[in-house]
């Protein structure tokens, strides 16, 4: 699992200032105005439910305390354009499930979903300016041909690993981070929480796991 957030930078290139932690939460209440999910669909794999997938992500954000005039974009891509900004910003081989862009953090990188370990601001994003409205949240990548290869040994079925990647996408926008044992059980249970308050509206399935399996992580390596 990969997603892309604020700690990168300074790995990058080691002489530049340290990055904000990411226990410094972004902004979360923008102007007047509402919040809004952006989602779109430019891959043709398999079918996807753009207006439930919104749903779900707006829902995280108003849970999460985002209010306002706030923006979040939700892209669903193919495994080649994911390969390629994980390649990208990651440095990474291969396609991966999915990469999160924060934007109105004070620096806006990328984290690996799996590792946490910091980047390089996100795609087509220049400086942010804290004074633009509304309040830019970030981008969340999925692919979902990854998320269906690695379902069976994950969340169980490809659409409760598409919701879980949304969650997960949409915590590390907002700050949310598993660099240590520590965090990782924090941002597990809020997923958990989550995904049974508004995805399926009570326990979780007995299939569903929140951690891959060693050989599942290798296969979107």
């Amino acid at each position: 699992m990969r997603a892309v957030t604020a700690e990168m930078a300074a790995v990058a290139d080691p002489s530049s200032p340290s990055p904000p932690s990411r226990h410094a939460a972004p902004k979360r209440v923008g102007g007047e105005g509402d919040l809004e999910v952006f989602v779109a669909d430019e891959q043709s794999e398999l079918p996807v439910d753009i207006s439930r997938w919104a749903a779900l992500a707006e829902a995280v954000l108003e849970a999460e305390g985002v209010r306002g005039a706030a923006e979040l974009s939700v892209l669903f891509v193919d495994a080649d354009e994911i390969a390629e900004l994980n390649a990208q910003f990651l440095d990474g081989k291969g396609p991966t499930d999915v990469l999160a862009f924060p934007i109105d953090a004070s620096e806006v990188d990328v984290v690996n979903a799996r590792s946490a370990s910091p980047q390089h601001r996100g795609p087509d994003r220049g400086e942010p300016d804290p004074g633009d409205q509304p309040l830019l949240l970030g981008d969340v990548v999925i692919c979902p041909s990854v998320a269906a290869a690695n379902a069976p040994l994950h969340a169980g079925t490809l659409d409760d690993e598409l919701a879980l990647l949304v969650v997960h996408g949409v915590l590390h926008v907002l700050g949310h981070d598993h660099a240590d044992a520590d965090e990782r059980a924090r941002m597990q249970r809020r997923e958990r929480e989550l995904l049974e308050a508004h995805h399926w509206r009570g326990e979780p399935p007995a299939a569903f796991r929140l951690d891959h399996q060693d050989h599942d992580e290798e296969a979107v390596q």
